[in-house]
């Protein structure tokens, strides 16, 4: 009779492949003496249902969002022959979208997503294809303002996402943190990809390329995410906004929300200084490539700490995960300074983008934390509202040191964002959570 798998330790105390003690149940392996490891965080994430049909879709989606401004820049300039006017068109649509983007997510968390995004979609992709039309029949310079604001009523697909995370995986901490790991690495992934496919798309077929193929993304990216209804977080309703407050006035949000504010600052600066460095030395057309690395270096980062089992409370991480940014970020300052050298540059944009990545998921673990029940695509859009308004005040204030100072000058901009940020955060952190 052959033996069974399972023996009692008495059975096999002779056995030198086994060290046992008595009564210990031992698994006898006949085939094989190695053990299948057990499924990654990501695999765990992905194995919910419907989690990979809604992510699909909402990459898909996703990727236009670094697509559009810069095909806009590309095609109103090759148009018109104004990079000024390029430049106030897509300003003037992230202030229409600073306005319209935490309504519309209001009205998502109220009546659906599906309900909400699809026809806010189509608005907004009339609007581009609107702008487009205006730019090939050379319509006069005020359309063009009127069309790209109406691309304001965007919805915040990332966050909607998120919002789909936080409903599949309530209560389940370790997971959740892998989840927002995963969508901030997906954020980078799309701004690195978007603004190079645009470029490649204008520059190889027609100006109008980019918007148009952006347009399609988007729209058959957020069909195919609101398809997926069992995975979609229950509306609010109509009746329930009075009776829960406002994410502006949840506790901890006012503070929150200008670390965001200031880190947006550091994103525009280090953007509009490091096109400037390049163009300085000669190398303009490398600056996309440049600030692609810094992009890569905070996606690898998000996906690592994706990994990684964390303790305590996310409001002592934050000050330091901040404090590690503001110390990283010298080292661009150190390599244009000392160097001049624009490879030397790219890999202190590497390496300095490395804490990108942990400071906005744990930024995001704590607009979760504080927004109210029900508004939780209205608080991760104010979040994102604000990194706007900081990525358009650090544009502006970079553009300004370049021009009057120097590029190399410049790097010190976003430095002193951070360490901003950094202040701002300590202060707000309760004394409780800092060990």
């Amino acid at each position: 009779m052959p033996q069974p798998p399972y023996r009692k330790a008495s059975q096999v105390l002779k056995d030198p492949l086994f060290t046992v003690t008595a009564d210990t149940l031992v698994a006898v392996d006949f085939g094989s003496r190695t053990r299948s490891r057990p499924p990654g965080p990501y695999r765990r994430l992905f194995a919910h249902p419907g989690a990979r049909a809604f992510t699909v879709g909402n990459l898909i989606a996703r990727l236009p969002m670094g697509m559009f401004s810069v095909s806009a820049v590309v095609m109103i300039a090759g148009s018109r022959g104004s990079y000024a006017l390029a430049g106030a068109v897509t300003a003037t649509g992230l202030a229409a979208t600073a306005l319209v983007a935490p309504w519309t997510a209001r009205l998502v968390d109220r009546y659906g997503q599906a309900r909400i995004a699809v026809p806010a979609t189509l608005f907004a992709a009339l609007g581009s294809l609107a702008l487009l039309l205006c730019v090939r029949y050379d319509a006069p310079a005020w359309t063009l303002f009127a069309a790209y604001a109406a691309t304001a009523t965007t919805p915040n697909t990332g966050g909607m996402s998120r919002a789909r995370w936080a409903h599949l995986l309530k209560g389940d901490a370790e997971s959740l943190h892998t989840a927002n790991s995963f969508e901030q690495a997906a954020d980078e992934l799309c701004f690195m990809l978007g603004p190079v496919l645009a470029a490649f798309l204008c520059g190889t077929f027609f100006p109008e390329a980019g918007t148009l193929v952006g347009v399609v993304l988007l729209v058959t990216g957020v069909l195919a995410f609101a398809a997926q209804r069992s995975t979609q977080p229950p509306p609010r309703g109509g009746t329930a906004d009075a009776n829960v407050r406002s994410p502006l006035r949840a506790p901890g949000m006012p503070s929150l929300l200008t670390v965001c504010l200031a880190m947006g600052a550091v994103f525009g600066s280090t953007e509009v200084i490091t096109i400037a460095f390049a163009d300085a030395q000669g190398h303009r057309t490398a600056a996309g490539a440049v600030l692609a690395l810094q992009a890569a270096g905070s996606c690898a980062a998000g996906l690592w700490f994706g990994r990684l089992s964390l303790s305590g409370p996310a409001e002592y991480r934050y000050p330091w995960c901040i404090a590690a940014m503001t110390a990283l970020l010298t080292l661009p300052l150190l390599a244009a300074s000392l160097t001049g050298s624009l490879l030397l540059l790219s890999i202190a944009l590497l390496i300095s983008g490395m804490a990108t990545a942990p400071t906005m998921i744990t930024n995001m673990a704590l607009v979760q934390q504080r927004t109210p029940e029900g508004r939780l695509n209205e608080g991760m859009t104010l979040a994102v509202t604000a990194l706007l308004g900081g990525i358009a005040a650090g544009s502006a204030t970079g553009g300004w040191t370049v021009e009057y100072l120097s590029p190399t000058a410049g790097y010190g901009v976003p430095i002193t964002a951070a360490a901003a940020a950094l202040l701002i955060s300590l202060a707000a952190t309760p004394s409780g959570a800092r060990g």
